[in-house]
């Protein structure tokens, strides 16, 4: 190892005056937002929103990397840089190279401590690696985690070197589809609707000093029936005596507060004209939270939070409704797979990561279902600010069960082994743990079309008792199950009600897909496809029209939701609103807001 470092330290040195040789790899369509990266400050901006402290490090930028076998020592020398935080095999990465199953992936930097941050234990923060990782610090194993799709730290202050340079080591495995593991659409032989690995890290790395005693986490919960915010600040490590205050603002002034001893939520009443998140009306109270340990004051985070509240009920006419503060809305967006032609999974920019969210809300869309996939939290942010309802879907992984979508399953449902069900209970429940406190995420869907479906009456009733305050929705498309809050029908390309609940509200999770190939912004050449395709926009603005008319119309015999496909193209699929490289919007936006502001007031008294 000590041979390893020498070299490694060099090439940490070396890369400092190569960050202007970076260049994207390979010949793909780019978004505009790709030209405006700069190696020496890539995706800057504070990652957790939600949780946010003054003092912080970005570890982003150019890294060394190397390929080795699967199982094989850590390697002495390095075969480049690589650009964090993106995938090896996008075209962000500088790379542009796949990886298999029997290889790893390693990754180096170093790195300098603040000289403010004496005396502070320090965490490392991983917004998200696909899909194991172990990690090591100046030699010594700090952690490992598995799983690609959320947020993993460790405290690293014991590893730390007393002054000087730090070194970072990062290995990575990831099966893709040769693994049971959750991993949504990624797969060795992209075609049709699958796409291209992402390996490795793909969310923004970061440091940040915190006292002994710390807030690790925040569970923030808003009762509108009770006019009380629940704020659960979670301790690194606590004592009866810790001493937790919040504050609660609406702008500069102070409107609320609340304490809690003895790891208890802190219970704040809220004024009685307490303003409520919708999407018309997305307001946001700030959040001031205070530690005290021993009588002084230890840690500080802002946050923010919101009163809502989803639920179902039964309107006039018997037919159970989707309902957003206790008034009946239907929800309606796009499905939104949240990928990028140069940076896979991860958008180049901010500024780019708020540009779909800002678009679905310009269409006149309500709501996104994200889908099998899970977005940094700055995205979770931005659809709170915008005042955008979220669809989350668990991704999908390990093998498929026969699909029956016209009809209640009957059939032999799927088993999964005990690894692969460790894996997706371990994932849902980080899942739903680091987004619990998002006021936009309104439902949950652990499956999709069946794929990877297992054990769903189960899975539904544990995902709604672990979360009352939001909708299940157990299987977008089936295999469809008497539980959860919803029936969730799939058709393309048109809308059609072949199934209803009357019972459960019943939505048309997936529609449309209308596509049209423009020439200069697609992914390859020859393989485009859509459920339909036209030539022009006119033509799929028509269509789109079209749809939406017979989607309104069967709204009052029993509709309570709808998603349409999808918000851009992705790779070889030309079925988006807008093309994958987000240069041109492929409809009359006027058109579409019209039609869809009368589908999302549809139901407002």
């Amino acid at each position: 190892m000590r041979r390893f470092f020498l070299i490694s330290s060099f090439l940490t040195l070396f890369a400092i005056g190569s960050s202007a040789q970076w260049k994207p790899a390979g010949d793909k369509i780019k978004t505009d937002w790709a030209s405006q990266i700069n190696p020496a400050n890539v995706l800057p901006e504070y990652p957790r929103p939600i949780m946010e402290r003054s003092d912080w490090k970005n570890l982003n930028g150019l890294w060394n990397y190397a390929v080795i076998n699967k199982g094989e020592h850590l390697p002495a020398e390095f075969e480049g840089q690589i650009l964090v935080p993106f995938a090896i095999e996008s075209s962000l990465s500088g790379v542009g190279k796949r990886i298999n199953e029997n290889q790893e992936l390693v990754y180096q930097r170093s790195f300098e401590i603040p000289s403010a941050w004496k005396g502070k234990q320090v965490l490392l923060h991983f917004g998200a690696v696909d899909w194991k990782t172990d990690v090591w610090v100046n030699d010594v194993k700090v952690g490992s985690h598995t799983g690609g799709f959320t947020p993993f730290s460790f405290d690293i202050t014991a590893a730390l070197s007393g002054k000087g340079n730090n070194q970072l080591v990062v290995k990575v495995w990831d099966p893709t589809d040769k693994g049971p593991q959750p991993r949504g659409k990624q797969v060795s032989n992209p075609e049709g609707i699958w796409y291209t690995p992402v390996s490795g890290i793909w969310q923004t790395v970061w440091m940040e000093p915190v006292a002994g005693k710390h807030i690790k986490n925040l569970r923030i919960t808003p009762d509108i029936d009770r006019n009380l915010l629940t704020v659960k600040a979670e301790l690194n490590s606590a004592c009866p005596s810790d001493f937790v205050e919040v504050n609660v603002y609406d702008g500069n002034q102070l409107v609320a507060t609340g304490k809690s001893i003895n790891a208890e939520p802190v219970e704040v009443s809220m004024p009685r004209n307490a303003k409520l998140w919708s999407p018309d009306s997305p307001f946001l109270y700030t959040l001031k939270v205070t530690l005290k340990s021993g009588g002084k004051v230890v840690d500080k985070v802002d946050s923010y939070a919101a009163m809502r509240k989803y639920s179902t009920r039964r309107d006039a006419d018997g037919i159970v409704r989707l309902e957003l503060n206790n008034e009946a809305l239907f929800q309606f967006g796009p499905l939104d797979q949240g990928w990028w032609p140069d940076g896979l999974y991860t958008a180049p920019t901010d500024e780019a990561l708020l540009y779909d969210v800002q678009k679905t809300k310009d269409f006149g869309f309500n709501m996104i279902r994200k889908h099998i996939k899970v977005e940094p939290a700055r995205w979770y942010t931005h659809c709170d600010r915008l005042g955008i309802i979220v669809w989350q879907d668990m991704p999908s992984g390990d093998r498929n069960p026969e699909w029956q979508n016209r009809r209640y399953f009957d059939g032999t449902e799927l088993k999964r082994s005990a690894e692969s069900e460790a894996y997706y209970h371990k994932e849902w429940k980080e899942i739903m743990d680091c987004l619990y406190s998002y006021p936009c995420i309104g439902t949950w869907v652990p499956f999709n079309e069946a794929w990877g479906q297992f054990k769903t009456v189960e899975i539904a009733e544990w995902t709604k008792q672990y979360d009352p305050t939001r909708l299940v929705n157990p299987a977008s498309g089936g295999n469809h199950y008497t539980c959860g809050d919803m029936l969730d029908l799939h058709n393309y390309p048109q809308p059609e009600m072949y199934l209803y609940d009357a019972q459960r509200a019943t939505v048309l999770g997936e529609y449309g897909g209308i596509g049209l190939v423009l020439k200069d912004h697609i992914w390859e050449p020859n393989r485009n496809w859509g459920y339909v395709q036209f030539n022009s926009s006119k033509e799929v603005t028509d269509e789109y029209v079209k749809y939406a008319d017979m989607l309104y119309q069967m709204i009052k015999r029993g509709f309570s939701a709808a998603v349409y496909t999808q918000t851009t193209d992705v790779e070889v699929e030309v079925n988006g609103l807008m093309t994958y490289d987000r240069k041109v919007i492929k409809l009359d936006e006027k058109r579409v807001k019209e039609i869809n502001t009368r589908i999302c007031n549809s139901l407002k008294k």
